[in-house]
């Protein structure tokens, strides 16, 4: 008890390299402890899934494998963070916690908020170390871009651990033994879990897979092997995107291959711009960025939510990605794009009727850009072009032959290729050759795609004349627009 010891507060940051806290701990030259909370109260939030969970626990997992030769472990709890940190501080004279700042939620905010309490209360230091160059507290983007790509540029951290010199400790937090077997089952089917994964996905994609990846970004089928798949390992701290950049730009295949991974990294810079967007306007979760777009009418059919989230609205593309993405837990960006554009202008649905159900399926959720990026595609912002997409289109161009959908709509197998991006066009003796019946092995479309989209268009451009949304916008632009 008298003798001081640090704490390491692992949360999206579930790494051993370039990783700032661990760092730090070490400097310190004092014993410490290395934590991981499975928060009661943000595993119970409406964005969060089991899947998302199993990954976490494989990921510390991996991490605690790597620990052993040290003598050390990341000790997991069960609980509310206050209560875990009080009881910490009682059983322990802690000098320090160390963390990164976590660009999560208000939910996520407000816990750090709590535990900054009781631990100021106790005099005890908490240093918060920035991530993948995001700013807190900034109030315009000035200069932003030439501060990040700085970022970028400097030398990664090189973490070294010494033998630790603290016994194991039995503590009333642990997990359920239901929720240990909840997270061992996890899925084949989706990505395996880790540091140690996330670098054998990113090399593989600079040795080969990643040749191609401007040219099949958009395709549903081949990008789930053209694209670099790192977005989970990312969302949750497994690799850096200082790590991801540096590896990239100095890949012996980047020169070759310069388009490709070049494209790549304006998504690396991509990924971050939106996440700062979130970080100083973490509203985005709840509330219409512009708010004069809350004063914009929706009809908001449940039965039209539902048969979305289900797969079943008839549109073969829009359910095919649908199915792929509750299956898998991954989707390339444009069918993302295609399903919220589907749901808020073609359906005429609010988007905040979405956004839970799918940060549930993606298993590479990053709330700094589901929400921004749901809120653009849905046109709330007043200040990006509003696109509408038609699901017929992007079937025809992305998935010309069929074979995404027909893998993922087994219902149309043996539709042929002229009927299968708009089946109900099908004669009944069409249907009748194809095994399939219209309206009862597979939904007939619930909206016309025409006149939705027609009225969508009226409503979303007409709304942009709207005093509140002009007014809204100006203040958009002057705290979000990047200038240098």
């Amino acid at each position: 008890m008298d003798t001081p010891i640090n704490i390491v507060w692992l949360k999206r940051d579930l790494r051993l390299q370039n990783h700032a806290p661990l760092h730090a701990a070490e400097k310190t030259g004092l014993p410490y402890r290395i934590i991981y909370i499975f928060d009661i109260e943000l595993i119970r939030y409406p964005d969060t899934s089991t899947r998302h969970l199993q990954f976490v626990f494989h990921s510390l997992q991996d991490i605690n494998i790597k620990l052993k030769s040290y003598r050390r472990t990341v000790e997991i709890y069960y609980g509310t963070s206050e209560n875990i940190f009080s009881y910490l501080i009682d059983k322990y004279h802690i000098d320090q916690v160390f963390s990164h700042e976590e660009t999560g939620i208000q939910k996520s905010w407000d816990r750090d908020k709590k535990v900054g309490v009781i631990l100021n209360e106790k005099g005890i230091g908490w240093r918060e170390f920035p991530t993948n160059g995001i700013i807190r507290g900034i109030t315009n983007r000035d200069g932003w871009d030439k501060q990040w790509f700085a970022t970028m540029h400097q030398s990664q951290i090189q973490n070294r651990f010494s033998q630790g010199e603290l016994p194991h400790l039995e503590h009333p937090f642990p997990l359920p033994k239901r929720f240990i077997k909840e997270m061992e089952s996890y899925p084949k089917v989706y990505q395996p879990a880790g540091e140690t994964q996330a670098w054998k996905y990113l090399k593989s994609f600079m040795e080969g897979r990643g040749n191609k990846y401007h040219f099949l970004i958009s395709k549903p089928t081949e990008s789930r092997t053209s694209c670099s798949r790192i977005s989970t390992y990312l969302a949750w701290g497994n690799i850096s995107v200082k790590q991801v950049y540096q590896y990239v730009k100095g890949h012996s295949n980047y020169p070759m291959y310069k388009r490709p991974f070049a494209a790549f990294l304006m998504r690396l810079k991509w990924h971050c711009h939106f996440i700062q967007k979130f970080e100083v306007e973490c509203t985005y979760e709840t509330h219409c960025v512009n708010r004069g777009y809350e004063l914009l009418e929706r009809d908001n059919k449940e039965d039209f939510l539902t048969a979305w989230a289900l797969g079943k609205t008839g549109y073969p593309m829009v359910d095919a990605c649908m199915r792929a993405v509750t299956e898998t837990g991954w989707l390339n960006f444009r069918m993302r794009a295609m399903l919220v554009s589907f749901l808020c202008h073609h359906l005429d649905q609010d988007w905040r009727k979405g956004t839970y159900h799918l940060a549930k399926q993606f298993l590479d959720y990053e709330p700094g850009i589901h929400y921004p990026q749901f809120q653009m595609q849905a046109g709330t912002t007043g200040i990006n072009t509003v696109r509408i997409y038609n699901p017929v289109k992007q079937s025809q161009d992305h998935d010309t032959d069929g074979i995404f959908i027909k893998k993922w709509v087994p219902e149309l197998q043996e539709v042929p290729v002229k009927h299968i991006h708009e089946p109900w066009k099908m004669t009944d003796m069409e249907q009748q050759f194809c095994g399939v019946t219209l309206g009862t092995d597979y939904p007939l479309p619930i909206v016309d795609l025409v006149k939705s989209g027609k009225k969508a268009r009226q409503k979303i451009w007409g709304h942009r004349k709207n005093p509140k949304v002009q007014e809204e916008r100006q203040r958009i632009l002057k705290l979000h627009t990047r200038r240098g």
